[in-house]
């Protein structure tokens, strides 16, 4: 009698793409309890009510048992939570928890988008590149204009960028990410007047990519070098702080043209293409920068 294989090969398939699914829920699962933990460590214990029931305080923010009875949930199961422990969660326990640890909406989008609530991000594999008729269209804008992926790779820039933001065309393909460049492309952070909120802000929107991609190799790769290049980086990254793309100001010093004010405006999911945005830096009016911009482009080109 011919011996029968345990799997056929479609079985394999399956039980293969299965097993991948469940290595990335437990990313995320981890993830989140990475974050909640983040959360619960920031608050102040002096601004509630409970935290004096506990007797003396050895770690910073609230106690777990604290955050759990703010919830209305058992200190086991959140203990369980922020360990990683819980295979789900429902939609209503996480709200009580992102009340309790005070989440702003931002935050408690990105809370429930880990646990698959909300709309979650599964931005498309990268490409690597832009389509060659957005190139053509940012040629025309007369601003700084890049167009990136959610790993913040550039994937394509203007001449105006690579007068106002960096010089892209020095820099190798594999090593133009924005959130590499913000904290080690030493003349971007010399003329980046407020480089500080614009850092804040870049690994806020970078770390809700990273989270959403839970297990990626790029993410984990990147933010794992850029931990022992960069301590300013590693720093940032341990705050676990988020924040949803949103306009942000930018305001730089040229070597010629002086103090330039702008808006970051971002367009996304290009051509229904999850993984590219349009960054667009558009002069603040009143401010000189148009005029300025002007005739940086009659010198330039």
């Amino acid at each position: 009698m011919r011996k029968l294989s345990r799997f056929t090969e479609k079985e394999e398939t399956n039980s293969l793409v299965r097993c991948g699914e469940i290595a990335l829920e437990n990313n995320k699962i981890k993830i989140l309890g990475e974050f909640l933990k983040s959360r619960r460590e920031r608050i102040k214990p002096d601004h509630i009510e409970i935290a004096s029931r506990y007797g003396r305080r050895r770690t910073p923010g609230l106690r777990r048992e604290e955050v759990a009875q703010l919830a209305g949930v058992s200190i086991t199961w959140y203990t369980w939570l922020e360990q990683g422990r819980v295979g789900s969660v429902s939609r209503e326990v996480l709200e009580s928890v992102a009340r309790a640890l005070q989440l702003t909406s931002d935050e408690q989008a990105h809370l429930l988008r880990l646990a698959d609530y909300g709309g979650e991000r599964n931005a498309s594999p990268s490409t690597g590149k832009a389509y060659p008729e957005l190139q053509n269209i940012i040629d025309q804008v007369n601003y700084p204009a890049i167009i990136a992926n959610h790993r913040t790779e550039v994937l394509a820039y203007n001449r105006m960028a690579t007068e106002i933001i960096t010089d892209f065309h020095a820099i190798p393909a594999d090593e133009r990410v924005m959130t590499q460049l913000i904290f080690t492309e030493p003349n971007l952070r010399k003329q980046l007047v407020n480089w500080n909120a614009f850092a804040n802000y870049t690994m806020g929107v970078f770390r809700i990519y990273y989270d959403q991609k839970a297990g990626d190799h790029w993410f984990e790769s990147f933010v794992k070098q850029m931990c022992l290049e960069c301590g300013e980086f590693k720093r940032l990254w341990q705050l676990h702080n988020i924040q949803e793309k949103k306009a942000i100001l930018y305001t730089f010093d040229h070597c010629v043209a002086g103090r330039l004010f702008f808006q970051l405006n971002t367009f996304s999911n290009i051509n229904g293409d999850e993984d590219l945005h349009c960054c667009i830096f558009t002069p603040i009016a009143s401010t000189g920068t148009e005029e300025k911009l002007a005739e940086l482009r009659q010198l330039s080109y």
